[in-house]
């Protein structure tokens, strides 16, 4: 085993953003402790995989990145934590060389139950999830990005058809109010001018002390705080308020909508066991669209859900393409066992789902082309981010991602300022920019 004075751990995610949220923290925590944070997949003492079980292939991407950690690691003491320990902790302890398994009820603190020395046999930690609201222990001293997430919810009460997470994560509830704004006050001391509210259903957030409106007014009074970001949010759960603040120029709430559609058909809607039709989706969406000026909207839709006829489909493609959205994540319907849809036995073939995400990843590449072409010629402002080689990459407001040669502004670094740039012309997935002028 490599000497435990040396303290080096890796952690590595699998899944959402907020997987990717959680385990910083835990980071975080691992650095105030003493420990060297290094690579995945590099000699240590400690290695934490961070697991979801969205997909049956989830699952098994979990139990691949396991096996590969404990075989180039065998003296490491090895925690798994997350939704697939949760789920599957009885798979996951049948893999030589796991020590900790911890659920989503203590993940957070697994810190306190790791050890210096392997276990005989796995520790399994999966209490049943409280519904009360919730607290995050944190240090100060995090990585620094310009952008970061801040996890205000976890679990959901919407029990879709094809969703395990309800069952992984628990029931809907909310971080205090207190304590997540304690977290972006720390990220602002740092230096971060980017706020992304992040969550499972982070529209349903209630806490005692407020709504998700409490909790963006909250954000925007932190100073340093330049943009707040509203990550994947619900169409039933999202307050009409937000079109003023996002129309505000005062206000750090950025003109931007994730909004999951999942099918453009209410049958398959029905079926998902989604809370909305068709006709309420879109008015809202047009709602959205005609209230925010250079609203950006992106959506989520599903594909191939068991018993989606070709004509189903279609309806789909044409609500996508007939109506004000600016991109769409495609996902191919998989199966994950315990879920209603999985048992089903009208199963659409798995080439078929195939052929039908590359269909409609067509139409989304072409609506975002589409989207960038409308705004060339306008000067907008963005967040620089770290350089990469010779370019300065950014984010206008309304998600438009743009670039600009590093030799036209000299040695000077451009890294987490703001500035205003012209959009020049489309160039694959972003725009060439011109940088007009700084603005801080």
């Amino acid at each position: 085993m490599v000497s435990i004075s040396k303290r080096r751990a890796s952690l590595h995610t699998l899944g959402c953003r907020l997987n990717q949220s959680e385990t910083l923290l835990i980071q975080q925590r691992l650095q105030d402790e003493g420990y060297e944070i290094v690579p995945f997949g590099e000699p240590v003492d400690l290695g934490i995989i961070n697991t979801c079980t969205v997909t049956n292939l989830a699952d098994a991407k979990c139990r691949q990145s396991i096996r590969q950690f404990t075989r180039k690691n065998p003296e490491a003491f090895t925690a798994v934590i997350g939704c697939y320990s949760q789920m599957g902790a009885k798979e996951i302890a049948s893999i030589e060389g796991v020590d900790l398994i911890i659920g989503n009820q203590e993940k957070m603190s697994v810190l306190d139950f790791i050890g210096q020395e392997k276990n005989e046999k796995p520790v399994i930690i999966r209490d049943r999830i409280s519904r009360d609201d919730f607290s995050i222990n944190f240090v100060g001293d995090t990585p620094f990005n310009q952008r970061a997430n801040l996890k205000i919810q976890d679990g959901c009460s919407f029990v879709c058809s094809f969703c395990i997470i309800p069952f992984a994560r628990g029931a809907s509830r909310s971080r205090e109010l207190d304590n997540l704004l304690e977290e972006a006050r720390s990220k602002a001391e740092q230096g971060v001018r980017e706020i992304v509210i992040t969550g499972v259903n982070i529209g349903a957030y209630r806490s005692a002390d407020g709504d998700l409106l409490k909790v963006i007014d909250g954000v925007n009074r932190i100073s340093g705080i330049d943009r707040i970001r509203i990550s994947s949010i619900e169409p039933t759960t999202i307050p009409t308020e937000l079109f003023s603040l996002m129309n505000d120029p005062q206000h750090a709430l950025l003109p931007f909508f994730h909004i999951p559609l999942q099918s453009g058909c209410d049958r398959i809607l029905h079926e998902m066991r989604r809370r909305y039709t068709i006709s309420e989706y879109l008015d809202f969406l047009h709602l959205a669209h005609d209230s925010v000026e250079d609203l950006y909207i992106g959506t989520d839709i599903m594909v191939g859900f068991p018993g989606e006829t070709e004509d189903e489909f279609q309806e789909t493609c044409s609500v996508f393409l007939d109506n004000p959205f600016d991109f769409c994540h495609v996902f191919s319907y998989s199966e994950r066992e315990g879920t209603v849809a999985a048992r089903r036995e009208d199963q659409v073939p798995v080439l078929e789902r195939q052929r039908r995400s590359a269909y409609l990843r067509r139409l989304s590449a072409k609506k975002r082309y589409d989207h960038y072409k409308s705004h060339l010629g306008r000067s907008m402002r963005v967040l620089f981010e770290n350089p990469k080689p010779e370019l300065w990459p950014s984010y206008t407001d309304n998600y438009i991602r743009v670039v600009v040669p590093r030799e036209l502004n000299g040695t000077d670094s451009l890294a987490n300022r703001c500035g205003l740039v012209k959009l020049k012309s489309i160039s694959a997935d972003y725009v060439d920019g011109e940088l007009i002028q700084m603005l801080d």
